[in-house]
């Protein structure tokens, strides 16, 4: 799948879609000369890794960007967009900056999922593509990874929601601390999760 003759595939993937806060992430990744052997191993769909392989898989693809082994671009789209277009639109738009991020245009790119982003290139949209393209797991697990490190860094200025463990997600920590303190600017206000437990005695 990742082979186009003569040509360049990205593997395009996002991260973020169902959470009650934050951006959502989308990174692409191409892998020109092959997949380098020493990673092949350590990609797969991000939601099958633990977060602990996941930041082994991410700094192997580090490695692999400085060894000019691998291509990578990495976009999101803000809460402000996810309001304004929707959380869908708001993940293609995503997916098609982090495509533009690459160094180069590719000439094919594989899309994790049944929902083509607006590319200038040739694309397949792939379902589960995850679990069978190496380019799009590794576009998965740097999209998960860069997330995750984000919403981190808004748990220190957000304190009491729990973003350093749960990524915005709605778990029940979440959740009881969005009823007790209420939504800030980086909720998802259009989400009905977010509407009903920002209302008093959460609705």
């Amino acid at each position: 799948m990742e082979s186009l003759a003569g040509g360049r595939v990205a593997g395009v993937d996002e991260a973020g879609r169902g959470p009650l806060a934050g951006p959502v992430m989308a990174a692409a990744v191409v892998f020109a000369r092959g997949v380098p052997p020493q990673l092949a191993g350590l990609l797969n769909d991000s939601k099958q890794l633990s977060a602990a392989q996941r930041e082994t898989a991410f700094a192997a693809l580090m490695q692999a960007r400085a060894d000019c082994r691998a291509e990578i671009g990495a976009a999101a789209a803000s809460v402000t967009e996810i309001a304004r277009l929707n959380i869908l639109r708001a993940s293609l738009l995503a997916m098609a900056r982090a495509v533009a991020r690459l160094p180069a245009p590719p000439d094919l790119a594989l899309i994790d999922g049944n929902q083509p982003p607006p590319l200038t290139c040739a694309l397949r949209c792939v379902v589960e593509g995850d679990a069978l393209s190496l380019s799009i797991a590794a576009a998965s697990i740097v999209a998960k990874v860069l997330r995750d490190r984000a919403m981190a860094r808004l748990a220190v200025r957000f304190p009491g929601y729990g973003w350093d463990r749960n990524a915005g997600y709605a778990t029940a920590a979440h959740r009881a601390a969005l009823r007790q303190l209420g939504p800030t600017a980086h909720h998802r206000a259009g989400f009905g999760t977010v509407r009903q437990l920002a209302l008093p005695l959460g609705g």
